[in-house]
């Protein structure tokens, strides 16, 4: 499939990963419908980047909100031929704090963003690109999740984290088996440490720090990078039900 002509919609869409996402669909002649809750944020990227983007708000954990993300990319755009699910919450918590117990409320946050989350995404984008005409690969649309590296090398206090993105991970093949009926494809990637607003408050030397994890490139990943590989995702139609580690070759240690 091609980004030129196509509309995506991306969860997560107005920072980080997101973000450089929908730089990434605009600057490749597609366009882009930006589901997030930061509506600041979000009507700032849509004003410098024009009518090629649109922006609904969005709060992935409501699936009436993730449905009206995609009737809104259809009345906007008259069709939809991919979502990139970028939206997510990162928490760092032991099940046996200093200051109490993780806690199932803490836990089940995680879990309803980043991973039901995701699914509600899922089956509303799918619903509607199985009805698109397909190209001549029989291709109509393609989902991606984003995962992380914790889903593998969870550190401690990442067990809600580990478990949300674990989750992404484990449903990745069966979702592709599942959609191939209908020409879609399902990809995760599951990135090591990037400079996105997660980061963004650290230390520069805490930032340096944890660049220095990763065997090389020795320093944090850019979000570009990450929409660069969806892109080749997009474009490539034999890369279906696998989730890809985008890490520089980093294993997290245990702490």
């Amino acid at each position: 499939m091609r980004v030129k002509n196509k509309t995506f919609l991306v969860s997560g869409g107005a920072s980080g990963l997101g973000e450089a996402t929908v730089r990434m669909i605009v600057l490749n002649g597609g366009q882009a419908v930006i589901a997030d809750l930061d509506s600041t944020k979000g009507e700032d990227l849509v004003a410098e980047l024009g009518e090629a983007v649109t922006f609904v708000k969005t709060d992935v954990t409501n699936d009436e909100d993730a449905k009206s993300a995609v009737a809104h990319a259809v009345s906007h755009f008259q069709t939809l031929h991919g979502l990139i699910n970028c939206a997510g919450v990162g928490i760092a918590k032991k099940v046996l704090g200093k200051r109490g117990l993780h806690g199932v409320e803490t836990f089940q946050k995680v879990m309803q963003v980043n991973l039901i989350g995701t699914f509600s995404m899922i089956q509303h984008a799918a619903e509607v690109m199985k009805e698109n005409e397909p190209n001549r690969e029989g291709e109509r649309g393609v989902i991606i999740n984003t995962a992380s590296v914790a889903a593998f090398d969870g550190q401690i206090g990442q067990a809600a984290y580990a478990a949300s993105k674990g989750g992404v991970v484990s449903m990745t093949l069966p979702l592709a088996r599942e959609l191939s009926a209908f020409g879609i494809r399902v990809m995760s990637v599951a990135p090591g440490i990037f400079e996105t607003p997660m980061f963004a408050t650290l230390p520069e030397a805490a930032k340096q720090s944890l660049g220095q994890m990763t065997p090389f490139p020795n320093r944090l990943g850019h979000p570009k990078e990450y929409a660069d590989l969806v892109q080749h995702i997009i474009t490539n139609p034999m890369l279906n039900g696998e989730v890809i580690r985008l890490d520089g070759a980093i294993r997290m240690q245990m702490k």
